[in-house]
């Protein structure tokens, strides 16, 4: 069985890399009919945060990526870590060093004036003497000293390492007891069953070590797929500059997950030209294999684009229960329906969408003053005073366009000497959607109740 695995640190909210990460782990073990577990890494006590845990899980259930059993906590876990340092000690692959950090200090500084590769130079490990007291010591894997190690990535192919450049006997357990990322690391995938792990490859100079404790531990390894960064549009690493990168921002901004999703499969995958995947297109589609080698291109533009195609196609029922969040109602409104549809047309995000919506629902309070200078006179406003007394019942779009045409007609008016000040009255500028569909959205009592709103506010 395929196992995967996402597993975040808590000392910051959930990056869209990282979800990026989730998603290819999730699918492939759901493409399987596998596993996918969630496994949240807080063994750095002082830098956990229990909120950024919180927003982690709420990140998954917003976005829909469901993982298999318990979330696995790793400061929960000291004690099966324990045993293993043990058992490395019993066995001989690991061992106490009682190097002080004065010693350390002075033997990097010793290395870096040779312009050596500063490395721990293995004084304690064939060590049987007395140990220095006053001092803690640390534990150090025995590693190999010479040869190299060699990766097989599911993404970047053969990596070789050269022994010599990378590695010393490194720590796996502090002075205090603590144990270090890349131990805890190999114990939790091993005892959780994980065969694929799916990562930054960031963590790509982690792996030799990894492999090491592997070994060192009889654990079989994991496959190994190390997916290259995401830059911003100036090609620099992603960061709050390029835009929102916590998740759950982008549900804030008005952006559906289903489009975040499609947005970030699409950042070091492709399949043919296709821009657009659902769920079901991706488990169908999605390989780990063809994940590119090189860094992608955080794209806003993109991602608007597929933002605006989920807002237009997304059913009613579900659009509108998405707009609850941003508090407005279109199932409270007898033409709620008909009001989504007109402005899902023109809205890339649901902020933009909440926006449009609450400048046709809510009465204006005030007008703006450019459009009023622009398009209100005395003359204007006669015609939409005389406008409102031909109101008497709710009508269609195409219904109030033929009863506004046989008005304009019959005062030998045009369109534009009603248009923009009626719509100034509506909605309170001189921007919206069409005003025939803004009227029938809005009915008969309730124009005349705007207009003669304005009229107070604007005759003078």
């Amino acid at each position: 069985m395929i196992v995967t695995r996402f597993a975040p640190s808590p000392t910051g909210y959930l990056h869209v890399g990282g979800l990026r990460t989730a998603l290819y782990s999730y699918l492939y073990a759901r493409k399987n009919k596998g596993k996918f577990l969630l496994r949240i890494e807080d063994t750095d006590l002082k830098r956990n945060s229990k909120e950024a845990t919180i927003a982690i899980k709420e990140a998954f259930k917003w976005c829909g990526l469901e993982h298999d059993g318990e979330v696995t906590y790793q400061s929960e876990r000291f004690d099966i870590y324990k045993q293993y340092i043990k058992k490395l000690l019993d066995e001989g692959k690991a061992y106490k060093c009682y190097m002080s950090k004065d010693e350390l200090d002075a033997l990097r500084a010793k290395q870096e004036a040779r312009k050596e590769r500063p490395k721990y130079d293995n004084r304690y490990r064939n060590f049987t003497g007395t140990p220095p007291s006053g001092i803690e010591p640390v534990i150090r894997i025995k590693a190999p000293e010479s040869g190299e190690i060699v990766i097989h990535d599911g993404i970047k192919g053969e990596v070789k390492f050269q022994v010599n450049d990378i590695l010393d006997d490194f720590i796996i357990a502090r002075s205090d007891g603590t144990p270090t990322y890349n131990f805890v690391v190999v114990i939790d995938d091993a005892l959780m069953g994980v065969t694929h792990v799916i990562r930054g490859d960031d963590h790509l100079s982690n792996t030799p070590k990894q492999i090491v404790l592997y070994e060192a531990l009889g654990f079989k390894m994991p496959e190994f797929f190390h997916v290259a960064m995401i830059n911003g549009e100036d090609g620099s690493k992603l960061s709050k500059r390029h835009g929102a990168t916590d998740v759950m921002e982008y549900k804030q901004m008005g952006y559906l997950p289903e489009a975040l999703l499609n947005f970030l499969i699409r950042l070091g995958w492709s399949h043919g030209d296709d821009e657009i995947f659902s769920m079901d297109d991706m488990l169908k589609y999605f390989d780990p294999y063809a994940i590119n080698k090189s860094a992608s291109t955080y794209n806003k533009s993109k991602l608007e684009w597929l933002n605006a195609h989920y807002i237009k196609t997304m059913p009613f029922e579900r659009l509108a229960k998405e707009m609850l969040y941003f508090g407005v109602d279109f199932k409270a409104h007898k033409k709620g329906e008909l009001l989504l549809d007109i402005l899902r047309e023109r809205s890339k995000t649901l902020v933009e969408l909440k926006d449009s919506a609450n400048a046709i629902l809510n009465r204006p309070t005030q007008y703006e003053q450019k459009a009023v200078d622009k398009f209100i006179t005395p003359t204007s406003l006669d015609i939409l005073e005389n406008f409102a007394k031909i109101l008497t019942l709710d009508l269609d779009a195409k219904a109030y366009e033929v009863l506004t045409n046989e008005f304009l007609n019959k005062n030998n008016l045009k369109l534009k000497d009603l248009a923009q000040t009626l719509r100034i009255s509506l909605v309170g500028s001189s921007v919206s959607p069409s005003i025939f569909e803004v009227l029938e959205v809005l009915g008969s009592d309730e124009i005349k109740t705007r207009i003669a709103n304005a009229l107070n506010v604007l005759k003078v």
